[in-house]
């Protein structure tokens, strides 16, 4: 099968190893894993918030620098260490206690899932992390507070608290092939890779957003 959405070439994206989305049930459990595919059936609400296709998602850099500058966080100096590359994220958070998280398409990077998050391409970290966000997650999200910096394989990452403000998460873009929402005390479980530990850790401490 073939990802709905075409990547930055035009190119049609191929799916080999599907995720499997799970019942209705599901969003509605704040116990519960739960997990939508692209283009996938999702509750018309979630706590209390609606979910729908986001109308008005900036169109450029300049856009989401008036995005990012709506509610703006205050943020330490970020210095991205020598032979790192610069990237940041947001960890999203649901009012259930579930966390937001995208499945990498066929396993990008080694990963089954991990937090949203993307190079700065000319952007300020805040912009970076609204539209990775967006583009990996398909959610509208106001970020709330600085979380962590993190060394990641080739990067280092600057991540962000943030909630979800609007958006589907059924309008992933190319890069993910399911988006999940995940109990706290599960992500451990879900997360292997060792670079996400001082994300959960941090997320820890912060309590909530």
């Amino acid at each position: 099968m073939h990802h709905p959405r075409r990547n930055e070439a035009g190119q049609q994206v191929p799916i080999t190893e599907p995720s499997s989305p799970t019942g209705p049930a599901t969003w509605a459990d704040p116990n519960a894993v739960a997990v939508v595919v692209p283009d996938g059936p999702m509750p018309a609400a979630l706590n209390g918030l609606q979910i729908a296709q986001w109308g008005a998602v900036p169109t450029d850099t300049a856009g989401w620098e008036r995005l990012a500058a709506q509610a703006a966080v205050t943020e330490p100096v970020f210095q991205v260490p020598a032979g790192f590359k610069a990237a940041a994220g947001v960890v999203v958070l649901e009012p259930d206690g579930r966390v937001w998280l995208v499945c990498p398409t066929n396993r990008f990077g080694g990963s089954a899932a991990t937090f949203p998050k993307g190079r700065p391409e000319g952007r300020s970290t805040q912009a970076t992390a609204l539209v990775e966000t967006f583009e990996e997650s398909g959610l509208h999200v106001r970020i709330t507070r600085f979380l962590v910096d993190v060394r990641r394989s080739t990067t280092y990452t600057r991540y962000f608290l943030g909630v979800r403000v609007g958006g589907s998460p059924a309008d992933m873009g190319w890069e993910s092939q399911a988006v999940m929402l995940v109990p706290r005390q599960l992500l451990e479980t879900i997360l292997t890779s060792p670079y996400e530990k001082p994300i959960i850790e941090a997320l820890a401490e912060a309590g909530a957003p």
